[in-house]
């Protein structure tokens, strides 16, 4: 029973890959509750269903995206157990196509407990803090003819910080994609990309890709800011009172919503954070940030002792790129900040290397950005640049050293 603080450690470091600006399995009683209308309502048959099998699908337009075909599917994934889960990618895809066409999966960064704040919903909200800012870069792609799949990589239970999970749920999306006739996707060259949170399920995509979808002809992969290891991020920010604690007290309960039988942390708040746990169970952003603000590890719960927990390192150590074994097989690009006051560059500065001594293409670029955020717009044209080069296949960069 020593494990809520070192979970909410944990969360403490995990915020700082959110702040930028995460039969059916019956529910558990910490889940979030799925908004009226979604595609999260209804139960769904997993039986004899494979990774990536479409379970149901709607298709509408939106004046957001102009000329834009957009499909949402509902498909068969695993969570970090391995169990069935149904997942949700909304498809973006040019009126005028071309059979065959690239397909991106574009993975946003989302700060969130709750369904109503996932991908497939506010990207067609007035949501400032994730639509808005993720519209641009998609209307870019359709321009350029690219067909965009952007998954709820949080999943179901808008697990916020699971970061292989985030990785399965995003390859699996590409499958559902590329299963659905009317797209025209099967033979499309995949390209994958992401920042922040997003970067991390795009990196952890890339290099699960080759065991667990190696049919997936991925052509390149950008991911950006990538929360390589939480456990070097915990580290690295330490337990003061934060003005962002909100998020990493809202990361600490969406591990627990994918881990409930390995991470209690919900029996372990004490008055405080049972209260700030009802404010922010089922919310975006603005909300999560405002309750939490300035609170932090030690003001929530009823244990003041900072002793290690195994099973919380174990949860860390198999959501780590550092500890992971995999190497990517697609040419892949990952960028971060040297000054990033939020994610060391340190981890992923090691995964690059590992990546590098194992025989990967990779191109490992380094922005001298003072904000985490600012690291993605310095980063991002380099990235557009890197995956219509894969697309049209250029050969690869690297600067790795053999």
């Amino acid at each position: 029973m020593r494990r809520t603080l070192t979970a909410l450690t944990i969360a403490v470091g995990l915020m700082s890959m959110l702040f930028v600006s995460a039969p059916v399995a019956s529910a558990g009683p910490d889940d979030p509750v799925p908004p009226p209308g979604t595609m999260y309502t209804s139960p769904v048959d997993l039986t004899g269903k494979n990774n990536g099998d479409v379970l149901d699908s709607r298709r509408f337009t939106s004046p957001l995206y102009p000329g834009a075909d957009i499909w949402q599917l509902r498909y068969r994934s695993s969570d970090s157990r391995g169990d069935a889960i149904a997942a949700v990618t909304t498809v973006l895809a040019p009126a005028d196509r071309a059979p065959g066409g690239p397909l991106l999966s574009y993975q946003p960064f989302v700060n969130a407990l709750g369904l109503q704040c996932a991908p497939s919903e506010s990207l067609f909200g007035a949501d400032l803090t994730t639509g808005v800012q993720e519209r641009e870069f998609l209307n870019l792609a359709l321009v350029r003819g690219w067909t965009v799949a952007v998954p709820d990589h949080l999943g179901p239970k808008s697990a916020y910080g699971a970061a292989k999970l985030g990785g399965q749920i995003t390859l699996d999306g590409v499958r559902a994609a590329q299963r659905v006739p009317e797209l025209g996707l099967a033979a499309s060259p995949v390209g994958m990309a992401g920042y922040s949170g997003g970067g991390m399920a795009t990196a952890w995509a890339a290099a699960l890709a080759p065991t667990y979808a190696p049919e997936l002809n991925i052509v390149g992969a950008a991911a950006g800011g990538v929360p390589a290891d939480l456990d070097n991020i915990a580290r690295a920010l330490g337990f003061q009172p934060h003005q962002a604690f909100g998020l990493a007290f809202a990361a600490a309960l969406g591990l627990e919503r994918e881990y409930p039988d390995r991470l209690p942390i919900s029996a372990q708040l004490n008055d405080t954070g049972l209260a700030l746990k009802e404010q922010v169970a089922n919310a975006c952003t603005p909300v999560i940030l405002a309750a939490g603000a300035f609170k932090s590890a030690l003001a929530v719960s009823t244990n003041t002792s900072l002793v290690d927990s195994p099973e919380a390192q174990r949860i860390i150590d198999e959501n780590s790129l550092v500890k992971y074994a995999g190497v990517p097989t697609a040419p892949t690009l990952l960028w971060a900040s040297d000054n990033d006051p939020l994610i060391p560059i340190a981890a992923l500065r090691d995964t690059a290397g590992r990546y590098c001594a194992n025989g990967a293409t990779l191109q490992f670029d380094i922005v001298h950005a003072p904000q985490h955020i600012q690291a993605a717009f310095e980063g991002l044209p380099a990235a557009l640049t890197f995956l219509d080069n894969r697309f049209r296949g250029v050969a690869p960069p690297t600067n790795c050293l053999r």
